[in-house]
This record gives structure tokens, C-alpha cells and sequence, in this order.
């Protein structure tokens, strides 16, 4: 007969007490959580100091990137980002960001993010607290000046097919988008949409497929700056890697001379931004063809943009 000391009575007891003070650990847990969340009255206090102070071009970054219901509440003017990866985005668009923070909260990664967002990045003052919530300005190093944006000068873009023999077939603008005629999917214009997590404003570009290119052409792009080309392929169509499927060519290149400037080759498979770059003398402004071509175009959708911008802040 076994004794009472005997590790087969013991046991159950050792049980016992770690299911306890899981128990009591999941307790506190539960008690402490509705101190780490913001109250609406914290939301409207970060509002109120935005709208008072934001200036036109700022931005809003969120810490930790999932915390979305601040979008609820802050103002519509001034862009919020906040998406897997967000942390290191450049965010260059924006001379000044607001770093809308919630350290608190259960696996906030502050070490993490400080060393992803810091770099180029120094702080306006302190931070402003609002409970949990912390609201600090940092003007961004990493800002360059937009000179030309193509999504933003589409209206005035002419768009058309383009055979390999130079053969054109026009693609008139409506007032919202460049139609190809005979092809709903074959159009030019600004929209939302995701490559890989990150929302992005940029041109729809379905390839036409075959050996022909979809063809933007913008007169006046400044010479004397940065000309990038950045896309991809649009949700989880960049994904697919089937073998039939072929890959999806983006270029730009000078209407007058047809040599090329800038190219991306995106595989299947290849997902996210891909970007591209070149510094452009100074020079009379010049007149661009940004193309997509794809042999096959199934699940090919395209999201891109051409861009022209001036250097970094103290470059």
C-alpha cells in the first residue's frame, strides 16, 4: 500500500496548484485588459490635437499597426497607415509623422518598431499622452518631394495600345478612365488597391496580353529629379506561380527617342512593391510611355505608378 508521501498521491496536487495559478494568472490578465485600451474620450482628445495641429502633407502612423479603431476618430484630412510592414515604410510622401502609439498593449513590440521606424526620423517635443494612448510628432528624414506624380496626371494622359510594329489603337478617356474599346478589363485609371497588405493609390494596367503593351504617355515629366517606377500585382494574384501563367513586364521609356528608362520583370509568384530608380540630369521636361505587357495575362492585374521626386530632406 502505497504511502502518503508516495510521488502518485503527490502529483495530483502539483497539478492542482499550476492549473491555480494559471488560473489566477489569466485572472489579472483579464481584470488589467480594459485599463489598456483607449476610452472614446482618449480617441477624441488625440482628434482634437490633430486637427488643431496637423498641417496638410503629415501623416498618421499607428503602433502597433493592428490597432484600427483610431481610424474611427481621427480626422479625414490627414492619411492614417497602419499594416503588416508599415513600420519600415518610408512613408516618403509626408514631411512630418504622427506616431499614433499604444506600447501596452500585449506583444507591442516598442524595441522592434523604434528600430524600423527611427532611422531618418527625430522626434517634435514630447510625447503627449491620452491614457493609454501616446501621440508624438516626428519630422521624416525620409520625405522627397513629389514633381510629378502619374496618378495624379492621368486625365490628361493619352492611352493606347501599342502593337510591336508601332500600330496604335486609342483608348478615349470618359472623364474617370482611358477605355480600350471591346475590352471592359482594358482600362487607365487611379484606384485603391493591395500589394501584399499595403493599400496603395496607383494605376490600373491590365496587361492586353501577346506581345502588345498598354501604353500611358504623360508629356511635361520633370528632368533634374528621380524617376521611380514601382507596382506590382494587385491581392493574391502576385501568388500564383502556375507554370502557364508568364511574367508581367512594366517599363517606362522616352516617347521621343523610345529609349528605355526604367523596367521591372515581375515572375509569378513575386508578391509585394517592386520599385525602381534612376537620377535624371537637368534637362527640359520630357514625355514618358509607362507600359505593362504580359504573354499571358491571366491573374495578371497590375497596380503602378510613375513617379519624379525631388531629393531627401537635407540630402
Amino acid at each position: 500500500m502505497p504511502s502518503p508521501r508516495s510521488p502518485s498521491r503527490a502529483l495530483p496536487l502539483v497539478e492542482l496548484g499550476g492549473l491555480l495559478l494559471v488560473a489566477l494568472a489569466c485572472l489579472v490578465f483579464q481584470l488589467r485588459l480594459p485599463g489598456l485600451f483607449p476610452s472614446e474620450q482618449d480617441y477624441r482628445a488625440v482628434a482634437g490635437w490633430l486637427s488643431a495641429e496637423a498641417r496638410p502633407g503629415d501623416a498618421v502612423l499607428l503602433f502597433p499597426w493592428w490597432t484600427e479603431r483610431a481610424r474611427l476618430y481621427l480626422p479625414s484630412q490627414t492619411p492614417v497607415y497602419g499594416y503588416l510592414g508599415s513600420d519600415a515604410d518610408d512613408l516618403d510622401a509626408h514631411p512630418r509623422v504622427w506616431v499614433l502609439g499604444q506600447p501596452g498593449l500585449p506583444r507591442a513590440d516598442a524595441a522592434g518598431f523604434q528600430a524600423a521606424f527611427l532611422p531618418g526620423r527625430t522626434a517634435v517635443g514630447a510625447p503627449r499622452q491620452a491614457g493609454p494612448l501616446t501621440l508624438t510628432l516626428y519630422t521624416n528624414g525620409r520625405h522627397q518631394p513629389r514633381r510629378f506624380v502619374a496618378s495624379e496626371a492621368h486625365a490628361r494622359a493619352r492611352v493606347y495600345l501599342e502593337s510591336p510594329d508601332g500600330t496604335r489603337t486609342d483608348c478615349p478617356f470618359d472623364g474617370r478612365a482611358h477605355r480600350c474599346l471591346g475590352a471592359s478589363h482594358l482600362y487607365v485609371a487611379p484606384e485603391w488597391h493591395e500589394l501584399r497588405y499595403q493599400p496603395r493609390h496607383c494605376l490600373w494596367m491590365h496587361p492586353p496580353g501577346g506581345p502588345q503593351r498598354l501604353v500611358a504617355e504623360f508629356d511635361g515629366v520633370p528632368a533634374g529629379t528621380e524617376w521611380r517606377l514601382e507596382g506590382g500585382l494587385i491581392f493574391e494574384f502576385a501568388a500564383a506561380h502556375a507554370p502557364h501563367l508568364s511574367i508581367t513586364h512594366l517599363g517606362v521609356e522616352e516617347a521621343r527617342s523610345q529609349a528605355p528608362a526604367l523596367s521591372i520583370a515581375i515572375p509569378p509568384g513575386l508578391e509585394g512593391v517592386q520599385k525602381v530608380s534612376r537620377q535624371v540630369p537637368p534637362g527640359e521636361p520630357r514625355t514618358l510611355k509607362l507600359w505593362v505587357q504580359a504573354d499571358n495575362p491571366e491573374t495578371r492585374q497590375v497596380c503602378l505608378d510613375l513617379l519624379a521626386l525631388g531629393p531627401r530632406e537635407g540630402a
